[in-house]
């Protein structure tokens, strides 16, 4: 194995059978801002195993929608070119006595369970399958039963049935000192039925050809993590480091899935959302940090530590999100959104966006400024049509400037006594048919005076 003790290598293993939604996206992000904090490298992993479920349309996607977040993988790898490797790993498991075939059925590993929570005892499978005889895999195989293998942790010593407590510890990333009892699990199953692999061989497997120094993921795997590294033991190899990050909810406190299209990141893109905003978001909640827009990547990888992700599960919501895009929107330059608002029809020039962009909570929004500013169907009141008349008739001549409005408005408070939202709102609303929106000033020189005129006609 190459020694990379030196540099810090993670991973990011996703199954490419659906899109990504937020909370994948936050293991992403943790990976490659950890990566980048300590000048390491980010691998993309497909495990893509099970090539029936596996589609390289969600591939594609997710390396669509990682590069949308700004995260560019220093390798991809897929465990799908991998299978010579897993085989190996096998055999020398299956030859050094650590992984054995069990033919049990689905309903006798049921009954196992109850019987043993009847006896108040915990669901640990009791390696019956050690004792087969030559006649009970003869008479197993002429039932056409097929072996599932199950890999055999070192708790115990002589005598595999007599088991004792066996702690596996480390000092985990997120969580600080943890501790697993190897007695208090079941032998995991690493083979299916049918021959193929479930992820925790191929994943030990790839880490260590990978030279992967960190395992950074959700910690609904802190429970997997025991049974991981007696196998990179079993293997012959040191165990990576590991952190378990808090999960992410929806607002409701309902668990993220890849069925919750809504928050994939590619319905978030599709919605006009800004990458850093998602990002921010995915990142900084969760954690001790104020969550706050962050304008790049590489601020954010000065702000993430991840010693600060708090333990408890943390809510996404798409309000809290609405508020950090809209903060970033208002703070960009004209030529950065430049492209995005000609793709929109709404490219009015750097003027324009100036006048509208603080009353944005997304870019692509800044259309329906622009179509009032070309189009507008006035609103007038009846109670206001003697004040309309009156600012028609007081309309400064050409040419116009930024002080025009002022002027405008000051000879109409003059003369018609009005002031305030009594002065100002009859003039949005004759201007741009709407009584809400952007600084009238400057939506006044873009709308021009001829049309001006025509809207308070």
């Amino acid at each position: 194995m190459t020694d990379h003790k030196n540099s810090t290598v993670v991973r990011f293993a996703p199954s490419p059978t659906g899109n990504i939604h937020i909370g994948n996206a936050r293991t992403a992000l943790i990976n490659w801002l950890y990566a980048r904090k300590h000048g390491g490298s980010f691998i993309l992993r497909f495990d893509d195993t099970d090539v029936a479920r596996s589609k390289q349309e969600y591939a594609d996607g997710i390396e669509r929608d990682l590069q949308w977040l700004g995260i560019n993988p220093d390798r991809i790898e897929r465990q799908s070119a991998r299978f010579d490797a897993y085989e190996r790993a096998t055999e020398q498991l299956k030859a050094e006595g650590l992984l054995y075939p069990c033919y049990e059925t689905p309903e006798e590993l049921e009954r196992q369970r109850k019987q043993l929570a009847m006896r108040g005892l915990p669901p640990v499978y009791n390696r019956v399958a050690l004792k087969y005889t030559p006649e009970d895999l003869a008479q197993f195989e002429s039932e056409g039963r097929r072996a599932h293998w199950r890999f055999l942790l070192p708790k115990h010593d002589d005598d595999p049935f007599v088991t004792k407590r066996t702690e596996i510890t480390w000092q985990d990333l997120v969580r600080g000192d943890q501790t697993v009892d190897l007695a208090s699990m079941s032998d995991p199953i690493l083979i299916r039925e049918d021959g193929t692999w479930l992820y925790t061989l191929p994943s030990v497997v790839d880490d260590i050809d990978m030279g992967v120094t960190h395992v950074i993921r959700g910690d609904d795997h802190v429970t997997n993590t025991g049974t991981q590294i007696a196998i990179f033991r079993a293997l012959g190899a040191e165990a990576p480091g590991f952190g378990h990050h808090n999960l992410l909810t929806t607002a409701s406190g309902e668990g993220l899935s890849k069925r919750l299209g809504s928050l994939s990141i590619m319905a978030l893109a599709e919605d006009h959302y800004e990458p850093m905003a998602v990002a921010s978001l995915a990142t900084l909640i969760g954690t001790s940090d104020a969550v706050e827009a962050v304008g790049t990547m590489h601020q954010l990888v000065d702000r993430f530590d991840i010693s600060r992700i708090t333990k408890s599960a943390a809510k996404f919501d798409v309000a809290e999100l609405d508020q950090l895009n809209a903060r970033l929107v208002h703070a960009l330059d004209y030529a950065s959104v430049k492209a995005r608002l000609k793709r929109v029809g709404a490219d009015g020039g750097e003027a324009f966006w100036e006048a509208v962009k603080g009353n944005l909570a997304k870019v692509e929004d800044a259309s329906f400024w622009y179509a009032k500013i070309k189009d507008a169907a006035p609103v007038i009141e009846e109670e206001d049509r003697e004040f309309i008349a009156l600012a028609q008739e007081l309309l400064p001549g050409e040419p116009w400037d930024e002080t025009t409005w002022l002027q405008w408005t000051s000879a109409l408070k003059k003369q018609s006594d009005r002031k305030g939202k009594g002065l100002f709102m009859p003039l949005r609303k004759a201007l741009t048919g709407v009584d809400h929106g952007p600084e009238l000033g400057p939506l006044l020189l873009l709308i021009g005076r001829e049309n001006t005129l025509a809207r308070l006609s």
